[in-house]
């Protein structure tokens, strides 16, 4: 069903495009100035408008965000400069260049814009929201988070081909990744391990090569998000930060060996969340790191009245 849709969303686009480049003013040339399209045209404008949205809602549940605007980018671009280099000089030549279709003055409009949102969004900052609690206390439902895209090196948008080096992650980091079993869905997790350590999990602490991670437990927890959970403060190649320790269960245990080019990652809630522990997530390839957490900008969980102003500004530790 998607491949149909854009399939008709592609025809129609492009007889819409040659109509309003190219045909229409032929027609006027040979005929009246006024004169009305074909209705192969006039349909074909009428379908692309239509598959638009069915369109939007298949980007949005098929592919990444960085697609729709690759192909949005390079569809008005090319629109703009083919009118620049050729129909608006063809135009001018008639000796009636007429007005700018209005196509490519979306494309002139438009084009910018786009190519100004991918440059950021691809090279410099993505935001993103915490659907989840497994990052308590750290992160809650309905933070809006900044995600530094350079911190771990520059990559092409869509492909994710790595263009320059610019960093290594490091041990504490909050990291969003590509989940390796469903590489279009994004998770955020704290790194734990780098390639080649061993990894142990027991009695709600983490052993690194054999070496305890510093934890100290600090009472109950109080905030929102969990009930019945103790607070801990966790240090992690110098990285302190809280983490929450449900009282009387205990999430997976076990020894875990990172193979080289992976990580491994926890989550901060550290018996109620799905991470590297766990099938479906395991070890994450280099390749599917996404960007390091740097801030938070907004709080807005949907099942609360309003935004929590505390949290605007916060920096992710």
């Amino acid at each position: 069903m998607s491949l149909i849709i854009f399939l008709i969303l592609a025809a129609s686009g492009l007889i819409w495009a040659a109509d309003a480049l190219v045909l229409r003013y032929r027609r006027a040339r040979d005929a009246a100035a006024d004169a009305a399209p074909p209705i192969l045209f006039r349909a074909a404008r009428v379908v692309f408008l239509l598959a638009v949205l069915p369109a939007a809602y298949l980007l949005r549940q098929d592919f990444d965000f960085e697609l729709a605007m690759v192909v949005a980018g390079a569809f008005t671009g090319l629109v703009w400069l083919l009118d620049r280099l050729w129909f608006a000089r063809a135009r001018g030549a008639t000796g009636s260049p007429g007005s700018e279709p209005t196509l490519v003055e979306y494309a002139r409009s438009f084009f910018p814009i786009i190519l100004l949102v991918l440059v950021v969004r691809s090279f410099l900052f993505e935001p993103f929201r915490i659907p989840s609690s497994s990052m308590l206390p750290t992160l809650r439902v309905g933070d809006f988070i900044f995600v530094n895209k350079y911190a771990y090196g520059l990559r092409l948008p869509v492909t994710k081909t790595k263009l320059v080096e610019l960093g290594e992650p490091q041990r504490g980091d909050v990291v969003v990744f590509r989940l390796p079993s469903e590489p279009k869905t994004n998770y955020i997790k704290r790194l734990v391990g780098l390639p080649g350590d061993v990894i142990n999990y027991r009695n709600k602490q983490v052993f690194i090569n054999g070496t305890p991670v510093d934890l100290r437990v600090e009472g109950d927890y109080r905030g929102p998000g969990a009930s019945g959970a103790l607070l801990g403060l966790e240090t992690l190649a110098e990285v302190e930060h809280e983490v929450l320790l449900a009282k009387g269960r205990f999430g997976r245990e076990g020894e875990f060996r990172v193979p080289q080019g992976h990580y491994f990652m926890m989550g901060d809630n550290r018996d109620n969340s799905r991470d590297s522990r766990y099938d479906g997530v395991g070890f994450v390839p280099e390749s599917n790191l996404v960007g390091k957490a740097v801030a938070i900008w907004m709080n807005w969980d949907l099942n609360n009245s309003g935004p929590d102003w505390s949290r605007i500004a916060n920096r992710i530790e």
